[in-house]
């Protein structure tokens, strides 16, 4: 339960909401940095500056003093005092004045010092206030800043949410397309410049068009049925009058081959044109599957468990029962077992299982996936699999551990009455 709650939380904070969201956050951090830096360097320059401008202003004050009265009364200056900067120093003793940011014993100030009768006229102006008042600025813009990005994180994951949910939606209505909903559309509306607009629009063209082939495909493949109808059933009476014999046998086998195939495509025509309807009506399925698997004509060993009774349409579950027994006789090698239990119907043989292509991507029309498979045309499971979805039943296909083909029918149980 815990891990599942943590990968879910992941996964949430991977999404691409909280990844904008942190993305303005971390642009208005780094924005909120660099006006920090910048201001706190333009306050502390402008500090120096009005501090070193006082210091000149009282050095030179005291430099009059001094030449008047040969000392340094009132003027807060001292000589030769203790604390002075040494590069101030060096100036000093090349006959130069100057200013220089250091230290006394209370702590940071600004010096001013220049020679005086072969000594070192100097003062100092207290800068703590000065620099008290940067750092109370720098919290200032500090807390300004973190309330700064407590109100944009916000504001950019309710933004990056819209864009998220309108991803979802299309992502979601490209599944709905991919499991074989054509008439899906995104309907991007009418939002000039925005990329997620461009690509549904992209999205629901190709879905338009791959839509329209499909369409143009059906309507091929029930045209050519049905066009066929009229010169096989000829073929179906000439082949009946033909004198008995081997040739005359063989030509009526390919016949029914032809007739079989036919009539195949077109019940395929009307499933992919969503042409057919169920007639449900409760049903015990056990008696059912034996009925179905002995009209086959096909050996077949069928055991029931249960008494189960489901919602389905005879015909259709005769259909699909009677293809894929077919299918387990054609592809498999015997025996082959019919199992009924509940309201679950499985068909196996014993040959080589379904080929991977199947396994992978569902029965393929005129494809029988592997040559060990036997020969065919490839309807018979995709007709049992559109007759499942018409009944509203699940039909999976699967290899056995120890060797063949297992198909699976899962109905829909009559509730109890």
């Amino acid at each position: 339960m815990r891990r599942t709650w943590t990968l879910r939380f992941l996964r949430r904070w991977r999404s691409l909401r909280w990844k904008v969201a942190a993305l303005v956050a971390a642009a208005v951090c780094a924005v909120a940095a660099g006006i920090g830096v910048l201001v706190h360097q333009a306050t502390y320059a402008r500090a120096l500056s009005q501090a070193r401008d006082t210091a000149q202003r009282q050095l030179d004050l005291a430099v009059t003093t001094y030449s008047r009265t040969g000392g340094t009364q009132g003027t807060g200056a001292r000589l030769d005092a203790s604390g002075v900067p040494d590069d101030l120093k060096a100036l000093v003793r090349k006959g130069h004045q100057g200013t220089a940011f250091g230290r006394n014993p209370y702590g940071p100030v600004m010096w001013a010092a220049r020679p005086v009768g072969g000594r070192m006229l100097c003062v100092d102006v207290d800068m703590r206030a000065d620099l008290r008042n940067l750092k109370l600025l720098d919290a200032t813009m500090g807390l300004a800043g973190l309330i700064a990005v407590g109100a944009v994180l916000p504001l950019g994951a309710l933004s990056a949410e819209r864009l998220a949910r309108r991803l979802r939606y299309a992502a979601g209505t490209a599944r709905r397309i991919a499991d074989g909903d054509l008439d899906a559309r995104i309907g991007a509306g009418d939002r000039p410049g925005d990329e997620i607009a461009e690509i549904s629009t992209a999205v629901d063209s190709m879905a338009a068009s791959l839509q329209q082939r499909l369409r143009s495909e059906q309507q091929f493949t029930a045209d050519v049925a049905h066009e066929l109808r009229t010169p096989l059933m000829g073929l179906v009476t000439s082949a009946e009058l033909l004198p008995e014999g081997e040739a005359a046998d063989y030509v009526r086998d390919r016949v029914r081959v032809l007739r079989t195939l036919i009539e195949e495509l077109l019940e395929i025509s009307r499933l992919d044109a969503g042409a057919e309807q169920a007639d449900l009506a409760p049903c015990p399925l056990g008696p059912l599957v034996e009925d179905c698997v002995r009209r086959t004509g096909l050996e077949a060993e069928v055991r029931v468990t249960g008494r189960a009774v489901v919602d389905t349409d005879p015909r259709r579950l005769d259909r699909i029962v009677a293809n894929l027994v077919a299918n387990a006789h054609r592809h498999g090698r015997p025996p082959v077992e019919v199992r009924v239990s509940g309201a679950v119907v499985t068909v196996r043989d014993h040959g080589p299982g379904f080929p991977d292509a199947l396994l992978a991507d569902g029965p393929q029309r005129f494809r029988t996936g592997a040559r060990e498979r036997g020969r065919g045309h490839g309807l018979g499971l995709t007709i049992a699999l559109g007759q499942a979805h018409v009944i509203g039943a699940g039909l999976d296909f699967a290899n056995a551990a120890d060797g063949g083909a297992i198909a699976t029918v899962r109905l829909p149980e009559h509730p109890p009455t």
